[in-house]
């Protein structure tokens, strides 16, 4: 049995220069970070990574830099789009050497019933050279992919392994080990529920907060995933209030300012994004404080 992409991932920022470049050596820091903190896997191009701001070329050179400092990490990259078509030929024309694997959020925007996404994903894994990641975040796209219809893209295709699962609900999280392979693959796509879907049988989260503490977030989940939840609650309950402050302004507002504070970028986001509060700024800095001293 096959399992892919369980433990610990990161949902890379992409770092950007006072004159709003992409900062492509802060990036080579924030990867080599996740290779030394103990990640198991590196995810480019996701919502995190303001990808809808960033240009072809830009997103191409991002890819290549994943590569090329991933270390022998997996590398997963996001692919999501509303137009199936369009999706299926940015497929056909990619060059998957080095890659394993692709991120693809629901249709956002047209909001296509349940059996438009089985298809939608069916044509999706058909074109693609590597497995296929479902993502499933209702708050961003407006629809729902339903644990049903997640349980028959497990069983329809081969090439769908995984869904990245961020709707909130946990009923929805049980359903879904409930209605899938037994070698299927439940990420958390939120940090403050990693613990919780793991509990029930998930196998680990792409992490935006793991930019900032690489070691601590893969320590949570390896200890989740060894059923040490003694150890993981000490994480978990570290970082909690933590969790909360860097989505309060939306993502990936908090996190870079998290990063900012570490002085590892920059605190720079592309328009329509815009950096976060002052006030929140300075709770996040005092709540990193508590936690590195």
């Amino acid at each position: 049995m096959t399992r892919y992409f369980t433990g610990a991932g990161v949902a890379l920022i992409t770092p950007f220069t006072t004159n709003n470049q992409v900062d492509y050596k802060a990036l080579e820091t924030v990867i080599d970070n996740q290779v030394k903190g103990g990640m198991d896997y590196l995810v480019a191009l996701g919502t995190t990574a303001e990808t809808a701001t960033l240009t072809n070329d830009e997103k191409a050179q991002v890819v290549e830099l994943v590569k090329e400092k991933a270390s022998g990490l997996p590398v997963v990259v996001g692919m999501g789009g509303n137009d199936t078509r369009t999706i299926c030929n940015q497929i056909d024309s990619f060059n998957f050497e080095g890659i394993d694997g692709i991120l693809v959020v629901t249709p956002y925007y047209n909001k296509p019933s349940q059996e438009g996404m089985y298809h939608h994903y069916l044509e999706v894994a058909k074109a693609s050279p590597v497995p296929v990641i479902l993502y499933n975040v209702p708050s961003r796209t407006g629809i729902n992919l339903e644990a049903t219809t997640v349980g028959r893209l497990a069983e329809a295709s081969d090439n769908i392994v995984a869904v990245k699962e961020a709707s909130g609900e946990h009923s929805q999280m049980t359903k879904i080990g409930k209605y899938t392979p037994d070698d299927f693959t439940v990420i958390s796509g939120d940090d403050l529920l990693a613990i919780t879907i793991t509990a029930i049988g998930g196998q680990g989260v792409i992490s935006v907060a793991a930019n900032a503490y690489p070691e601590k977030i893969s320590k949570l989940i390896k200890c989740a995933m060894a059923n040490d939840f003694t150890a993981a609650r000490k994480i978990h309950f570290e970082l909690i209030e933590l969790f909360q402050l860097l989505f309060r302004e939306g993502n990936p507002g908090g996190i870079k300012a998290l990063m900012n504070i570490q002085g590892t970028i920059e605190n720079v986001l592309r328009s329509p994004l815009y950096k976060i509060s002052d006030g929140l700024y300075e709770e996040i800095k005092q709540r990193h404080q508590l936690i590195y001293g």
